[in-house]
């Protein structure tokens, strides 16, 4: 028990450290340093609330999604990583309560959600400590099975309420999306952000969701065309408030809903085959086509804002076209190639997703208008949107790395975190899928030549031909 005393203790330490200066907390009072029409101060954001934007990037947007990881695959590093990021959260959560410089009206988003965000860091926590005291006799038998599902569940969904969160505080330090300004920022932040979630799916299902999708008898495109119709349906019927004159984006936005539910429902009949089998299919890449296509010549007020959205429109039609090419040509239809490794062609949708994501993101009118006052150029600006998604994928690559190479030999143990002397070492490799061909002939498919190909289709058609020779005697 002494050994599990420690981490107790210096986390019950650390809350009552933390808890010290909550009479001495920073009133914001933003109201009376705030002019009439703002919502935020003119003052500059000073240094202590940049050091809060740091350590809550650190905590929440980086060390809590690696400590989620390391749980799901029972690493052991799991509980240091966690405790880290929540001594630093608690750190960073009260220096945003003690800076000075620019002030935020009372009741801002990011206020208000952020008691919702600590409530699940401090359920996370409680229920770690439960589970590190391994209290399995009587009651605790039933109620530690409980726990390990509802910790499980909130620890998958603790990156998502994270990235609420960081939006939200983006959006209160710029003083963004109020008034009749909240509809167009709602649909570029709504809409960004689930370019970046399919991005990270698709990531997923190609590096480790072989498995799940062989026991779910789907192909990939069966649940991409199931949200594409579903967010179809939404768009066709709340893009427009009914009862008043359509608009030029009314027409446009209630159009593209409509392309996108009646190309998913086709989607998810082609994804079938004849015999009930999973059948890959293009519709997702061509609705997501079809909608960089849409927003390239989506004409705004300010040439700066028409500049941003036709790149976003070329990166996302580029994004679909090489789907498309993923799926024909260096797939040919399989759901992975031969020997389970993705291709280096299969890494692009996902990052020209994610950029995609990024650059709607970046595209609401408020936040171009104070880039363009500013005398920052487009180009400037979507070099910065395109890094942001070098980096955010290179963070989904190491997330998943750090999930594959924790889960290795399962057929051979049997469970999960238990690895072999050389698990490290080693790469493991999915088996063939929906191929009778050998991975040799696979790769060498791509080397031969059209004469090449005619030249042994007409050899082994006279080889067939030609009765066997008798051998003669001797």
């Amino acid at each position: 028990m002494g050994r599990i005393q420690s981490p107790v203790a210096f986390i019950a330490a650390i809350a009552l450290i933390a808890s010290i200066p909550l009479s001495h907390a920073h009133d914001h009072k933003g109201d009376e340093r705030i002019q009439d029409g703002d919502h935020i101060s003119r003052e500059p954001i000073d240094a202590i609330l940049w050091l809060h934007i740091l350590l809550m990037t650190l905590s929440f947007g980086i060390l809590y999604p690696l400590g989620m990881v390391m749980g799901l695959v029972r690493n052991r590093f799991h509980v240091p990583v966690q405790v880290t990021a929540t001594c630093i959260g608690i750190v960073g959560w009260f220096l945003g309560h003690g800076h000075d410089g620019r002030q935020f009206e009372d009741g801002n988003i990011h206020s208000v959600y952020a008691p919702f965000l600590g409530l699940g860091v401090l359920c996370q926590v409680g229920m770690g400590i439960y589970l590190k005291l391994h209290l399995e006799r009587g009651w605790h038998g039933r109620v530690r099975r409980i726990v390990v599902r509802v910790h499980g569940i909130v620890g998958i969904t603790m990156p998502i309420a994270t990235w609420l969160q960081m939006v939200f505080g983006g959006i209160t330090a710029l003083g963004f999306c109020h008034t009749h300004h909240l509809g167009q920022c709602l649909a570029h932040f709504i809409m960004g952000g689930s370019f970046i979630a399919y991005a990270i799916v698709m990531t997923l299902m190609t590096l480790v969701g072989q498995a799940w999708l062989r026991r779910q008898g789907r192909a990939p495109e069966f649940w991409d065309s199931l949200i594409i119709a579903v967010w179809g349906f939404v768009n066709t019927f709340t893009e427009h408030r009914w009862g008043q004159p359509w608009s030029h984006g009314d027409y446009q936005h209630t159009s593209m809903g409509i392309v996108w539910w009646c190309a998913g429902l086709l989607g998810l009949w082609l994804s079938r085959g004849r015999n009930g089998e999973a059948r890959r299919n293009l519709i997702p890449g061509i609705v997501i086509f079809l909608t960089g296509w849409a927003m390239s010549s989506h004409v705004q007020h300010l040439e700066f804002s028409t500049k941003v959205h036709a790149v976003f429109g070329y990166t996302l039609m580029a994004a679909g076209i090489s789907r498309i090419i993923e799926i024909a040509f260096v797939l040919r239809d399989r759901t992975s190639r031969p020997n389970g490794e993705p291709s280096t062609f299969q890494h692009l949708p996902p990052y020209l997703l994610i950029a995609s994501g990024f650059l709607f993101m970046g595209a609401n009118e408020e936040q171009l208008q104070l880039l363009y006052d500013s005398g920052v150029d487009h180009v400037s600006y979507l070099l910065v949107l395109y890094s942001l998604a070098f980096l955010l994928y290179l963070f989904v690559q190491i997330l998943i790395y750090v999930y594959s190479s924790n889960t290795v030999e399962k057929q051979a143990t049997g469970s999960i975190g238990i690895r072999s002397r050389n698990a490290g070492r080693r790469r493991p490799e999915l088996p063939p899928i929906e191929t009778g061909r050998d991975a040799e002939e696979f790769e060498l498919e791509g080397l031969m030549s059209d004469d090449e190909e005619r030249l042994e289709s007409a050899l082994t058609r006279v080889g067939e031909a030609t009765p066997p020779m008798k051998e003669g005697r001797s």
